[in-house]
């Protein structure tokens, strides 16, 4: 028995080596977690990192391509996702981007983070950016102004 649990532990340490952070994610941590920030409570990932949305995209559809997406990467998602502590799985959702990747949604509202951001930081906030607010969101899906 303790040799089955060894091997199974080793393969599945070994498995999340050989493809990176992106397998630690998926069974770790929420997509979505609702935190205290200086905003009020707003939508992090389940990364620590907040989430952003933006004005110029209309619901369920990004426009934040290019550049853009350098600055502002979408939150793109791979299998299931989940709602953590405070986050509503009724307001989670999934788009398509145009090279097919998925991004999650909320309230139907693509979801991006800031590259200057650490964990638990909001330094963009209200930024006038790519035509459009980049402004944090609130549990219920309302934007933060």
């Amino acid at each position: 028995m303790r040799r089955s649990v060894f091997v199974f532990l080793s393969v599945l340490v070994g498995a999340a080596v050989l493809t990176g952070p992106d397998l630690a994610s998926l069974t770790a941590a929420p997509t979505i977690t609702v935190r205290d920030s200086t905003y009020g409570r707003i939508l992090f990932a389940g990364s620590n990192r907040v989430l952003y949305a933006f004005t110029h995209d209309p619901r369920g559809k990004a426009t934040c391509y290019g550049e853009c997406a350098r600055r502002w990467p979408p939150y793109v998602v791979h299998g299931a996702v989940r709602a953590g502590g405070g986050g509503r799985r009724s307001l989670l959702g999934t788009m398509r981007r145009r090279d097919g990747s998925r991004q999650l949604t909320y309230a139907g509202r693509p979801l991006y983070f800031y590259v200057g951001d650490g964990p638990g930081q909001v330094r963009c906030q209200n930024v006038r950016e790519f035509g459009g607010l980049w402004l944090v969101v609130r549990a219920s899906g309302r934007l933060v102004r």
